[in-house]
């Protein structure tokens, strides 16, 4: 396993070509179906300039669906039935039930993981007071994970860094944008501690009653990873899993040819790439200090917290794109994270030590680094 983490935002990874869609489409009320059709729009755009497509290839059948607070997609090109390769189209009914599958998986995870869910296993522990309380495999596998992640980063990424972000508002209009209470943001800094998380057997507790877990940061990409595993065993041998940020590649888009995903450019609004990577049975995260965010007195504050502070990192990078194997969602989007917190210099002498990773960088004066292996090409 790849001992580290990290965002994937996903530039292109929603469906790799212009034609027309099948689409299995569902959002829950009004205003995250409007969100989620403007973002939609927005993707449409940028994934027709991020993708080189070759036209000869068959239509994907591609399904939509607004979960984890995002717009999500699932296009398949190709997957085996009756022994054989088939492209998807010619299978649509089978490839359609695939991506229904994968997306419920997706929506059973998240209420299984998220810190908002009331019955997610995540609250309650928050909940518990400090008393044992018995988890999923899935929720279990991801916190030993996330205090392995932590403690890699010396603390700076945190799983229990959930009294902290509970009391920030990223999602707030810019009218109602405000800053945290400095008391009560300083008194949560106090309770994070991923040492203060224990295990016994599927049993988990906090030694702290005041401490709360927050999964957020490394989360998607194990639901990700999950739901690759299952298209996958459906049969699924080309295909692409885009959870707005964490892009997971099943094969190729031919034999002969690779997936393209563009690379965001920051603060773009998802218009605008700064480059591409050829992707084949890889995982791709782009974290960016500008995907959540409010601006209070003329000031900037994005989402990724200092667990020291409790306020916005300070880093010199807007985004950190990621690379592994596929299989690896998981630990590309907890070292994306890790990468913004640390700026440039730490960040890339981390992933330069770290088999398997390769890093892009995009700096606050708009540079552009790689790491040594990196495949990225700039636009």
């Amino acid at each position: 396993m790849i001992i580290q983490k990290k965002h994937l935002i996903d530039h292109c990874g929603k469906e790799f070509t212009d034609t027309p869609m099948h689409t299995a489409y569902r959002t829950t009320g009004i205003r995250h179906m409007l969100r989620a059709i403007g973002l939609a729009l927005l993707l449409a755009l940028v994934i027709i300039t991020q993708t080189g497509c070759s036209s000869d290839n068959s239509e994907p059948v591609t399904g939509e669906d607004y979960l984890l607070d995002t717009i999500c997609n699932i296009s398949i090109y190709e997957m085996t039935a009756d022994g054989e390769a088939k492209p998807a189209s010619k299978v649509q009914e089978d490839a359609e039930k695939a991506i229904a599958d994968a997306f419920d998986l997706c929506a059973e995870l998240d209420k299984t993981l998220s810190r908002t869910a009331e019955a997610s296993d995540v609250s309650r522990i928050n909940r518990a007071g400090g008393e044992w309380t018995e988890v999923s495999d899935y929720t279990l596998d991801l916190l030993q994970a996330g205090v392995r992640y932590s403690e890699l980063s010396g603390g700076d990424f945190d799983i229990t860094v959930g009294g902290v972000t509970e009391l920030w508002d990223f999602h707030a209009d810019p009218e109602d944008a405000k800053l945290p209470d400095a008391d009560a943001l300083a008194e949560a800094v106090k309770h994070v501690g991923y040492d203060k998380l224990e295990f016994d057997g599927n049993k988990v507790r906090l030694t702290d009653p005041e401490t709360k877990i927050d999964l957020g940061g490394i989360a998607k990409g194990y639901i990700g990873d999950r739901m690759a595993d299952l298209l996958e065993e459906r049969g699924v041998t080309s295909g692409i899993v885009n959870l707005g940020g964490n892009v997971i590649c099943i094969g190729g888009k031919t034999a002969d040819d690779d997936f393209v995903i563009g690379v965001e450019a920051p603060f773009s609004d998802r218009t605008e790439i700064v480059g591409k990577i050829g992707a084949r049975d890889m995982t791709l995260v782009t974290s960016g200090v500008y995907e959540r965010k409010i601006e209070v007195d003329g000031k900037l504050y994005h989402h990724i917290l200092s667990t020291k502070t409790g306020y916005s990192a300070d880093t010199d990078l807007d985004a950190v794109t990621l690379t592994a194997e596929k299989g690896h969602s998981m630990d590309t989007d907890a070292l994306s994270t890790i990468c913004l917190i640390k700026g440039y210099e730490e960040a890339s002498k981390l992933i330069e030590q770290t088999d398997g990773v390769e890093a892009v960088f995009v700096l606050h004066d708009g540079t552009i680094q790689q790491t040594s292996g990196a495949k990225f090409e700039k636009e």
